[in-house]
């Protein structure tokens, strides 16, 4: 059983899942690598964990809160890990490449992977995956669109 959320926004729908020790997942709703909403997904709408999830979202998204503070709980290799860690770290208002970005996790030569594994974090937003962009400063790859990747930069100003 998946408990999730719904939340509707300026970008569009998103859903966020929830695990006993955080937040799994949150993703855009027809966003490439977001699972489909099954029969066995239960939308929870009491879970304090959840509350604070769409609570903080919504203020990043009003330009009310710039960093998120909750448990989060993404399941992925040691490698995705490793990745969703650094971009985690990424700034405010920054950009990295994906070159910068495999570098950083201590494998340079491992631009592809790193990029595959950004296009894999399943914390949307949270992890901010849209900070990162190709080596020529272009927008490329980002699961919810490079529609949102472009808005979501412009709300940081990057």
């Amino acid at each position: 059983m998946t408990r999730y959320r719904r939340i509707d926004t300026e970008l569009g729908a998103l859903f966020a899942t929830v695990a006993d020790d955080g937040i799994a997942a949150i993703h855009f709703v027809g966003g490439r690598h977001a699972p489909i909403i099954g029969s066995d997904w239960i939308e929870d709408a009491s879970s304090p964990l959840l509350d604070a999830c769409e609570a903080q979202l919504r203020d990043y998204l009003r330009g009310r809160r710039r960093d998120f503070a909750l448990p989060l709980a993404a399941r992925g290799t040691a490698f995705q890990q490793r990745v969703w860690r650094e971009i985690a770290s990424i700034g405010y208002g920054a950009t990295i490449s994906y070159g910068e970005l495999a570098r950083r996790c201590g494998a340079p030569e491992a631009i592809r992977a790193a990029a595959a594994a950004t296009g894999r974090n399943p914390l949307s937003i949270v992890v901010p995956c849209h900070r990162v962009v190709g080596a020529d400063g272009s927008l490329t790859g980002y699961a919810g669109g490079l529609d949102r990747k472009a808005r979501l930069l412009a709300l940081e100003a990057a």
